[in-house]
């Protein structure tokens, strides 16, 4: 394996442990934990995708990484409400 193939390996691999924590009930679909989870799975798994000029997967987490901001985005914002 070269290490496009790695780097690939490495953001699906992160990707499909977060499906799988959440399958086991082990983490919280919308816990923080998830959210970084996708997150750093679908950037690496892009930059590989980046690497083999593979357009369908790089559009495929370049939106799984814009779904996986926003959710991080709601999650500090449901935790840092202003004060009344």
């Amino acid at each position: 394996m070269n290490l496009t193939d790695w780097i690939g390996t490495v953001g699906v691999f992160t990707l499909l442990l977060a499906y799988f924590l959440v399958a086991l009930n082990a983490i919280d679909p919308k816990g923080i934990v998830y959210i970084l989870l996708n997150l750093i799975g679908a950037v690496v798994a892009g930059v590989a995708s980046y690497f083999l000029n593979y357009w369908p997967f790089i559009t495929l987490e370049g939106a799984w990484t814009a779904v996986s901001l926003y959710s991080l985005v709601g999650y500090f914002r449901v935790r840092v409400k202003p004060s009344a």
